[in-house]
């Protein structure tokens, strides 16, 4: 086991602690380390609430819970029987099951939550973000029993929350907005008169929607009847409304947002913009603060709108408003989220405020501290959504499991960490893959862009498929390095999918003198038993390797020779020396080459030399043997490939919501045999050939 008791309590007492007691440590050690990077003050004497309760799950609830802590304010958590051992439950005071797993059942429960809610006499309520954050009906329920509602009022959560009234209202209030037909749209055939009158592309798209839920883009009227299904559903299931709206699709915009503060005596703030253009389907993935594309005046003028929508409903509590920007500059809103967005961290990092907080106190009824004059762009910001996904699978399809192992880059300088999940947490089917948010800080962009990639190399996951991988590939990509991205930017970049980090020459050496290293290092541990040899008669001399390495379609002789600490390595007619402390224990290894410092995770490794090792953030499998081994290999039979042609594979796991077919149908290439329900997201599957 790999914790935090065993590193600071020494081996003999970790030995003695009891699970209780280890969790116990660990969770305080989470709450001292997860870095804030905002330098809002607290006073004590500002009295706001006794008990708030969290109507949500995961990192968001723990952010919260860290807020409240700061404030003086108790917290109770909920949630799902599958959720008992959460970090959120054990970070609140007081924490209560709320149901079982599904989050119609658990999360969206409102009847349980509000009985939750009396039995633990909480004064007021934060949702978070998702769930019930933007359910006027929860909002309204909350105010009946005097509770109060961390966010806006249920005015503002209905006209913003539905996309066809804040269109109208966004208009009124003088807001650039997209053409596209404002009322709802009643079935299919209607959805296709409405896009043919609008003219494709179209957006497709949730009226009580967010989040990329309920979202399509259709290019035809196939698409568009295949949209509207789509979307309807994912609509129904995520937000208990399957109203559905139709606007032109701006092809290659920027998606740029203002974040806004309001007040309950009509102030209101915007507190400058994020960037959210790299997005895979609709699901932003990487965003920062400020955007390298606006200059000041776009910036104002973005601001200003957003303050007036804001003031045009009497808005008051911190609210995103979301515009999608084109290459000239002009800006068409979106949307306005009345709630907490997930990637609030960045805007808190170059601002010094911190957004809960805000929150709380505008709910209690407090002014704003600031005016618009004070809010700053200190710095530079980025945020990394860790998912628990396969980003080789259509950038990113859910993984579920353990997490066997696990450790956050907090010793990485100026880095933050919001994340609701520990070693040995379940990423299961039931809600979003989200592992967490990684957020790096810097005086520039190119400090924080190498702060990111630093952390991305040292964070530990084990147990479940990560995006890490992808994340790195996008912040060194030389079009997002000099800010040259729109929100096609993956499909534009990886037009055949995400292949992983693609190997130069050097990079290539590079990583074969290290598993060759790797190598080396272990047969020369293996020899020893507590720092002496095992033999100690037997006295090796040793000290060169002729080695073969096996890369991807490659097969390359390594020879490996020891100096000292360091080893002295021959790849392709080159040597390189590589040194390391070789930790080998460690799950990270901080390896240096010719000069150049690298941090490698070995994954694993067996007995016939293969070994997965993670270097420059994407995962390598190799096989490594000593020549002879090698030579001898070429009689060993090989293992015949699956014949799967014949054979519909879900590449996700998640629940069968729909079955279309049925046994002696003939089926032709292409024609959907089932839709598979996975994180609230809805995907087709269909045939790959034509057969019975």
């Amino acid at each position: 086991m790999n914790c935090f008791c065993l590193t600071v309590a020494g081996e003999e007492m970790f030995n003695s602690l009891s699970l209780l007691q280890c969790e116990t440590l660990c969770l305080r050690r989470y709450l001292k380390t997860s870095h804030k990077l905002y330098s809002a003050t607290y006073d004590p004497n500002e009295k706001t609430f006794e008990k708030l309760l969290i109507a949500n799950r995961g990192e968001i609830a723990c952010r919260v819970i860290k807020t409240c802590k700061k404030m003086g304010i108790k917290t109770v958590a909920i949630h799902s029987d599958v959720d008992a051992n959460a970090v959120h439950v054990k970070m609140a005071d007081e924490a209560v099951c709320v149901g079982p797993a599904p989050t119609s059942k658990s999360y969206l429960n409102m009847d349980a939550i509000m009985e939750v809610i009396k039995e633990t006499r909480a004064q007021a309520v934060h949702p978070g973000y998702g769930f019930l954050s933007e359910n006027k009906e929860f909002a309204r329920r909350l105010a009946a029993e005097g509770v109060t509602f961390i966010g806006p009022d249920t005015h503002a959560i209905q006209a913003m929350g539905d996309k066809i009234e804040s269109k109208l209202l966004a208009k009124n209030a003088k807001v650039n907005t997209i053409p596209g037909f404002d009322g709802v749209v009643k079935d299919a055939d209607e959805a296709v008169r409405i896009a043919r009158e609008i003219g494709y592309p179209v957006m497709i798209k949730a009226s009580a929607g967010g989040g990329g839920k309920g979202m399509r883009i259709a290019w035809d009227d196939e698409e568009t009847r295949e949209g509207f299904r789509f979307s309807s559903q994912e609509a129904a299931s995520s937000f208990g409304d399957d109203r559905l709206l139709i606007e032109k699709f701006i092809d290659n915009p920027r998606h740029i947002e203002i974040q806004v503060l309001a007040d309950k005596h009509g102030n209101a703030l915007w507190l400058n913009e994020r960037e959210c253009s790299i997005q895979r389907r609709n699901q932003k993935v990487v965003e920062e603060a400020p955007s390298t594309f606006l200059d000041p005046e776009t910036r104002r003028a973005m601001g200003e709108q957003a303050v007036a929508l804001a003031k045009a409903v009497k808005y008051s509590s911190a609210g995103t408003v979301e515009f999608l920007v084109d290459s000239s500059k002009n800006f068409y809103f979106l949307e306005m989220n009345t709630r907490l967005q997930v990637e609030h961290p960045v805007t808190e990092c170059i601002t010094g405020l911190d957004l809960v907080q805000e929150m709380i106190r505008v709910a209690k009824g407090y002014p704003l501290r600031h005016k618009q004059a004070d809010i700053p762009i200190n710095g530079w910001a980025v945020e990394c959504r860790v998912y628990a996904e396969d980003p080789y699978k259509s950038f990113g399809l859910p993984s579920i499991g353990k997490l066997s192992q696990y450790q956050e880059p907090l010793h990485v300088p100026s880095v933050r960490v919001d994340s609701g999940i520990q070693q040995g947490s379940d990423i299961s089917i039931y809600y979003d893959p989200m592992i967490s948010k990684l957020i790096t800080y810097g005086s520039n962009r190119a400090e924080a862009l190498k702060r990111m990639e630093e952390a991305l190399d040292n964070y530990v996951i084990r147990g479940v498929t990560h995006n890490i991988s992808l994340l790195r590939e996008v912040i060194i990509h030389p079009r997002f390095v000099r800010g040259d991205i729109s929100t096609k930017f993956l499909p534009e970049v990886y037009p055949d999918g995400f292949k992983g980090h693609k190997l130069t020459d050097l990079e290539r050496r590079e990583l074969l003198a290290t598993a060759a290293s790797l190598y080396v290092a272990e047969q020369l541990r293996s020899q020893r038993f507590l720092g002496t040899p095992r033999i100690p008669i037997a006295k090796s001399k040793r000290s060169s390797w002729e080695l073969s390495v096996h890369l991807g379609d490659g097969i390359y002789p390594v020879a490996v020779s020891k100096d000292g600490s360091s080893f002295s390595v021959e790849v392709d007619g080159m040597k390189l020396n590589v040194t390391s402390e070789w930790n080998l224990a460690s799950p990270l290894l901080s390896v240096t080459i010719d000069g150049t410092q690298r941090t490698i995770q070995r994954l694993s490794r067996n007995a016939s030399g293969s070994t997965s090792i993670q270097f420059l953030g994407t995962v390598y499998k190799l096989q490594i043997l000593t020549k002879v081994a090698a030579e001898l290999s070429k009689y060993m039979p090989e293992k015949a490939a699956e014949d799967t042609s014949s054979i519909l594979r879900s590449p996700m796991p998640g629940a069968v919501v729909a079955v279309s077919v049925k046994p002696g149908d003939m089926v032709s290439e292409g024609q959907e045999i089932c839709v598979i329900e996975a994180m609230k997201m809805q995907n087709s599957m269909i045939a790959a050939k034509t057969g019975k």
